[in-house]
């Protein structure tokens, strides 16, 4: 008895399970294909009858198969245009422009051709503080608020100064789009410059100096530009601490009235109507004055040599030449920007695949096989008329003479024809293309591609003719323009323990021969 018992709950336990693992089989079929009306049609028989496995499940057809009674949209067509850039000039030179982009809301930019380039000795640095007295007080509004309003309407606001450029920018939704402009040109137009708030802001533009003095990376870069240039390029963009006393609101009063003219001003905006943009901007900005009185900039390229001997385990150094004509020199430009691309380059550690520069050829033939190599980065700072390449690398002070000694060379390689690889340069190409392509689809990237290109060809390029120029350029276009960069001047910037970076003309030899 007990025995058939036991027999007796085993065949139900294992009935018990057929039924489960049928019930699961028969979920998951359901999941993976939708019910169409002819397995809707066959399944009768009750709840009962598909628990106990009486039913066969109905067929149903493969996932590679049409489903019937199944209806899909149709396909975007294949001649869908891009965005247009519409550009409204106005009678006193200020030129409108902007692209609809759609979404829920919209990025504001004025960029005015205006930066530490144009500071004379009387006002260096008086960039540099412009950005830091940004959306203070003007003459229709307090600073708090400007602040309160900015808030009100959920917006962001920013403010950047450069070398050849100075920008403001706003976002906000759609609704607020004549607000902000609003705000946007009091800010530029009618800054009152209270002293109070230039000496606030004069004493952080103080600290962050000091802070900034022990950044090898921001010391580098200033010194590429400080020993390559003279003139206008060659001014800092940091002020720096010597210049502090001296500037004070008068003198940014003095540069704004001199700078922010009307023909070297460019309102830029994504994500808003054209028509829309233009009836609130126009009143706003056809009566600045249209006359430019200001002098013209020089600025020479001359090379050069700046070190900084600093008690520090790590040893920078950057070599760098000219990049002659600049984004003016337009097939020049693009080859640049795939060089630095085809170069790569990073830290000795870097989280990231092939999509991060690991198969760059600074990558491969240096910080692969390299240990003492911490950095290797291929870099570029090109303006409208003129330009810099170079690397930038670190390493400890006992390798700096072969950290130089490899830098040369991965730049004369690339000036040989032959030494770069068609899948090498197929390689920068599409990822060049694909960084361009992935940055304009932020709002605040396309204001500022709008305003800044305007600023340097009085238009802009359709991105079908940047893509279009990459992909035509050839292996020697990239050997010519090499070289090109090689045979100009050295300039080169050492931070750390400088007692072993090799002497400046040793190194400018190898680029004479």
């Amino acid at each position: 008895m007990r025995g058939a018992a036991v027999r007796k709950a085993r065949l139900v336990k294992l009935l018990a399970q057929q039924q489960t693992q049928r019930l699961l089989r028969t979920n998951a079929a359901n999941q993976a294909v939708p019910r169409t009306e002819s397995t809707q049609a066959s399944s009768s028989g009750g709840v009962l009858s598909w628990l106990l496995g009486e039913r066969a499940t109905a067929p149903v057809p493969a996932l590679f198969e049409p489903l019937q009674g199944v209806h899909m949209p149709p396909a975007l067509p294949d001649d869908v245009k891009p965005n247009e850039t519409k550009v409204t000039t106005l009678a006193n030179g200020v030129k409108i422009a902007s692209e609809m982009i759609a979404g829920p809301t919209s990025t504001i930019g004025i960029f005015i051709d205006s930066g530490s380039k144009n500071e004379t000795p009387y006002c260096t640095g008086a960039s540099h503080l412009l950005e830091r007295m940004a959306f203070k007080s003007t003459a229709n509004r307090s600073h708090f608020r400007l602040v309160r309003e900015v808030e009100a309407i959920g917006g962001n606001v920013m403010a950047n100064a450069s070398r050849e450029q100075m920008c403001y920018t706003g976002d906000t939704i759609k609704t607020f789009m004549p607000e902000m402009v609003e705000l946007l040109v009091d800010t530029v137009r009618n800054p009152l410059f209270n002293e109070w708030e230039v000496q606030e802001q004069l004493a952080k533009a103080k600290a962050e100096i000091a802070e900034l003095a022990n950044n090898p990376q921001v010391a580098i870069y200033e010194a590429i530009h400080s020993a390559g240039y003279v003139g206008g390029l060659g001014q800092p963009l940091m002020a720096p601490e010597s210049s502090l006393g001296r500037l004070n609101g008068g003198v940014l009063h003095d540069f704004v009235k001199e700078n922010y003219t009307a023909p070297r001003i460019v309102l830029a905006a994504s994500g808003v109507d054209h028509e829309d943009l233009l009836s609130v901007a126009e009143p706003l900005l056809a009566d600045l004055p249209s006359s430019d009185q200001s002098i013209p900039v020089e600025t020479h390229y001359v090379g050069g040599d700046w070190r900084q001997s600093v008690d520090s385990p790590k040893t920078h150094v950057a070599i760098a030449f000219e990049v002659p004509g600049g984004w003016r020199n337009e097939k020049d430009s693009y080859a640049v920007t795939v060089l630095q691309t085809l170069l790569g380059g990073g830290g000795s550690f870097s989280a990231g695949g092939p999509g991060k520069g690991m198969y760059s050829r600074l990558y491969t033939g240096i910080l692969n096989k390299w240990e003492q190599v911490q950095s290797f980065t291929a870099f570029n700072s090109v303006y409208n008329d003129t330009g810099l390449f170079g690397i930038h690398a670190t390493s400890t002070g006992d390798f700096v003479p072969k950290l130089v000694d490899l830098a040369c060379e991965q730049l004369e390689l690339v000036a040989t024809p032959g030494k770069v690889t068609e899948a090498e340069l197929q390689r920068a190409k599409n990822s060049t293309i694909s960084a361009v392509l992935m940055n304009l689809e932020s709002r605040v990237v396309v204001t500022e591609d709008i305003g800044r290109q305007i600023l340097t060809y009085g238009h802009r390029k359709p991105v079908a003719e940047f893509i279009q120029s990459v992909q035509a350029l050839t292996l020697q276009d990239i050997a010519d323009v090499s070289s090109k960069i090689i045979s100009t001047p050295l300039t080169m910037a050492s931070w750390g323990d400088v007692v072993r970076v090799p002497r400046f003309d040793a190194v400018a030899s190898r680029f004479q021969e």
